[in-house]
């Protein structure tokens, strides 16, 4: 099913202008001189394109010398698996190769940059088994990993259909797609050689999730978007038929396969919620935990650093709680009651999910007007927010982005998950804009796309602990410049939320590390801070296939704010605000410790 959410007049306005912007900015960056380590930039960038065509395709760079991409999916089988790890390997020995001595500073952090997500890369290619979602996975195949549950909505979202190529090329994909499930029913079977089997309850969700797209052709999302968009396009009747014979002959019998051997594995699996349960397990979760937190921290202090986190924002939220009225029992439960007021709550009907969605995107209207006062520059893009298709919203996160194309052809996107509406009570919801949205995720990475100064291969690359500790960071920036002047109640989302990114770290360390049960680290979060349910139920068992990456806001969090702590108390009356954003943000995406060393810079010039 499509997706029904009408861009604001304003937002479309502004992305057609980024677009328009974007073109000779791109341009200028092309004619830069090329150096030994432009060149290899330029090399690795193409094969990592090749290497995921769906990456091409989202970024907008599946043209030109690269538009047979716009065909093609990653090769997920072993052959393709072998290949990445292959790849990695010579790829750090090309960027070994470089001659440090004649490059600038920022060049420098470019390269040290790009090392870093090499070394990580091998650290976890090591491991035989898994596959990757917001990070590494111990599982190929889950609620939130495997072609199954991405390919239909990178197809119906990111694949463009304006021509007979254009369609041409979709058709050529979902007979890949067919493919790729059996490259990860393949990869499936090969971990459980090895002990590797997600625990029961994942595989439920996934078995459901796959039932739910195991849909007849007259039903199919990969075969109705292009029904649908080609008779818009007035390309005729014929492709959604050969659409329909590739679905019924290649995807279904794929989808069949798989879902026997999820059931097969089903069969045998542990309810353990952890990878300590794996052969593997004891060093897999802190190679999880570096690459998505960019630090090397232990389990044991990461543990400890979201207790203290936690205690501190407890003691502001039993503050602001009692100021409006709820002041017995524990925190947990007086939030909990806060999630039970009825002036919060949505109807859990489809107009009732339409009504919240309007009220995010006039959110994130709101704040964008405000933003020019503590930034020199903003993002070129038009955003806008969307609930989570049907299909997939019982297993998918609770909210996500997604950026725009770097050519600004379509906005960056943010995704609720409304499955139920109580988990997403009224006072929730703008924190959440602020953090995926702006000035979160879509302001940063909004930035570094149209950064002209940056590489290619720097803006595709992401760290975890930087993005997530950012956007978190956003949060508290958009308290700080008046958006809940006038919303008490969703002045105790925003710290709500800043207390459960501090509970993540407990609750992660805890599954993977401590060897909670999957309804100890659930029961953690309602008691702790009256998580809903069904929310809090959705993001422990997003854990148990993302080990680490959970911890990733909260410490990330703690270096901008850091940094920022540092400079006001040099600087004093010279400090400023903009000033602050620019610095942290000049370089794009870097690990933590990076980030430590340019604000250590930018304050000892100030």
């Amino acid at each position: 099913m499509s997706l029904k959410i009408h861009r604001r007049a304003v937002l479309a306005g502004t992305m057609l202008g980024g677009a328009a912007s974007l073109v000779p900015a791109l341009a200028q960056a092309a004619e830069a001189p090329a150096t030994p380590l432009s060149r290899l930039f330029d090399q690795l960038v193409q094969a990592q394109l090749r290497r995921s065509p769906e990456s091409a395709t989202s970024l907008g760079l599946d043209t030109g010398a690269n538009a047979d991409l716009r065909a093609k999916l990653s090769d997920q089988s072993a052959t393709g698996i072998a290949a990445a790890r292959t790849q990695t390997k010579v790829e750090l020995a090309q960027l070994a190769a470089i001659d440090r001595a004649g490059l600038s500073p920022a060049e420098r952090i470019d390269l040290d940059c790009v090392v870093y997500t090499r070394r990580s890369a091998a650290a976890v290619q090591a491991f035989d088994f898994g596959g990757t979602s917001y990070g590494p996975s111990p599982y190929v195949v889950s609620q939130l990993s495997g072609a199954y549950q991405s390919v239909p909505d990178f197809l119906d979202t990111k694949h463009r259909i304006e021509t007979k190529g254009d369609a041409d090329a979709y058709l050529q994909r979902l007979q890949a797609f067919a493919g790729q499930i059996d490259a990860n029913t393949a990869r499936m079977r090969h971990d459980a050689g090895v002990g590797v089997v997600a625990p029961d309850f994942i595989l439920d969700l996934a078995l459901d999730q796959m039932t739910k797209t195991r849909q007849p052709a007259s039903e199919a999302l990969v075969v109705q978007s292009l029904v649908r968009r080609a008779a818009a396009k007035g390309l005729g009747e014929s492709y959604g038929r050969d659409a329909a014979r590739i679905y019924d002959a290649a995807v279904l019998p794929a989808l069949d396969r798989q879902i026997a051997a999820t059931r097969d594995l089903r069969r045998t699996a542990t309810h353990d919620a952890g990878v300590w349960k794996l052969k593997e397990g004891a060093a897999f979760y802190p190679a999880a935990l570096h690459a998505t937190t960019t630090t090397n921290l232990s389990p044991d202090e990461v543990h400890r650093f979201g207790l203290d986190q936690a205690k501190m924002l407890s003691a502001q939220l039993d503050t602001l709680l009692r100021k409006q009225g709820y002041s017995k029992g524990s925190i947990g439960a007086r939030m909990a009651a806060l999630y039970k007021n009825p002036d919060q709550l949505y109807p859990n009907t489809d107009a009732g999910k339409r009504e919240a969605i309007a009220y995010c995107n006039d959110r994130l209207a709101a704040i964008r007007a405000k933003l020019p006062s503590v930034f020199e520059r903003m993002p070129p893009y038009g955003f806008e927010v969307r609930r989570v298709p049907a299909q997939t919203e019982a297993g998918a996160a609770a909210a996500f982005a997604q950026p725009p194309a770097i050519d600004g052809s379509r906005p960056g996107l943010v995704y609720f998950n409304l499955k139920d509406s109580a988990d997403w009570p009224k006072f929730c919801l703008a924190t959440t804009v602020y953090h995926e949205g702006l000035p979160g995720h879509q302001m940063e990475s909004g930035l570094a796309l149209s950064n002209t100064r940056l590489p290619l291969i720097r803006k595709m690359t992401s760290f975890s602990g930087y993005g997530e500790g950012w956007a978190l960071y956003a949060e508290q920036l958009a308290d700080e410049i008046g958006m809940y002047d006038d919303d008490p109640l969703g002045r105790l989302g925003y710290l709500k939320f800043q207390l459960f990114r501090a509970n993540r770290c407990v609750v992660d360390t805890g599954i993977h590390h401590l060897r909670w049960t999957r309804e100890q680290a659930i029961r953690h979060f309602i008691d702790a801070e009256g998580e809903a349910e069904g929310f809090a139920t959705r993001e422990v068992e997003r854990y148990c296939v993302n080990p680490g990456q959970a911890a990733s806001y909260k410490l990330g969090h703690s270096v901008f704010v850091d940094i920022r702590e540092r400079a006001k108390a040099k600087m004093g009356t010279t400090f400023d605000l903009k000033a602050y954003h620019a610095a942290v943000l000049a370089y794009g995406r870097v690990p933590l410790d990076m980030l430590r060393e340019i604000g250590d810079a930018w304050i000892a010039k100030g």
